[in-house]
């Protein structure tokens, strides 16, 4: 049961996984981040801590860009609504560990 119609960070979730390596063997990873929230506005300026994300494939930086150390954006900042995922693919020797550092409701009037 949810306390509030607002949505917040925690209703975003960021899911990944191992797929396919590049021809020259660099493992790579498949991203979903997903606004869980059905109720309430939708999410934007979605931040993710990503350390010093780097990837030997490119990634769109309009899907997801680091702005800064342990600071990625999602999105180009523009909204996820509810139920709404957001895809990538990169490609590194280690996986990164990524989670949701920030996010704003358009109910949050910042």
């Amino acid at each position: 049961d949810r306390i509030s119609d607002e949505c917040t960070k925690s209703d975003i979730s960021v899911f990944q996984g191992r797929s396919s390596p590049l021809p020259n063997g660099i493992p790579t990873y498949s991203v979903q981040i997903i606004n869980l929230c059905v109720v309430g506005c939708p999410l934007s300026n979605i931040h993710i801590a990503c350390g010093w994300f780097a990837s030997a494939k490119l990634v769109n930086p309009k899907i997801f860009k680091r702005v800064g150390y342990n600071d990625c954006i999602v999105n180009d900042g523009k909204a996820i609504s509810g139920g709404e995922s957001i895809f990538f693919h990169y490609a590194n020797s280690f996986q990164y560990p990524l989670r949701v550092q920030s996010a704003v409701s358009c109910s949050s009037g910042v």
